[in-house]
């Protein structure tokens, strides 16, 4: 890895530039889990999952993910999960269809506002 980093500056400057970015969200996931509540935790990771903020408009959630793997991240029970996501159903921030979970741009309301 090291020759390949030292022969191809191309691949070693794409290489830095994932380095960096992935530190920045290791930091971002840290300063979340510190000072921010298992609903609103959920909720950004939902937009993170749905490329809120990424250009073009937000994608459907791979149909694959479920709860377990969501409380995993979030860093809380599969229960606590459940009962968010369900209000987040009930208040029209999530919808659920053949396609899979659906993000609606509102639940960005759930982070900034509270």
């Amino acid at each position: 890895m090291i020759r390949v980093l030292h022969e191809h500056p191309a691949i070693s400057e794409m290489f830095m530039a994932f380095l960096l970015s992935r530190n920045i969200q290791i930091e971002a996931d840290l300063v979340d889990q510190l000072f921010n509540s298992s609903e609103r935790r959920l909720a950004r990771l939902l937009l993170l999952l749905a490329n809120f903020g990424k250009e073009g408009k937000l994608e459907s959630i791979l149909p694959t993910i479920n709860q377990d793997i969501l409380a995993a991240r979030v860093g809380t029970t599969r229960s606590r999960i459940n009962f968010f996501m369900n209000k987040f159903r009930k208040l029209g921030f999530i919808a659920y269809d053949d396609s899979g979970l659906k993000v609606h741009t509102s639940l960005l309301n759930v982070i900034v506002h509270d």
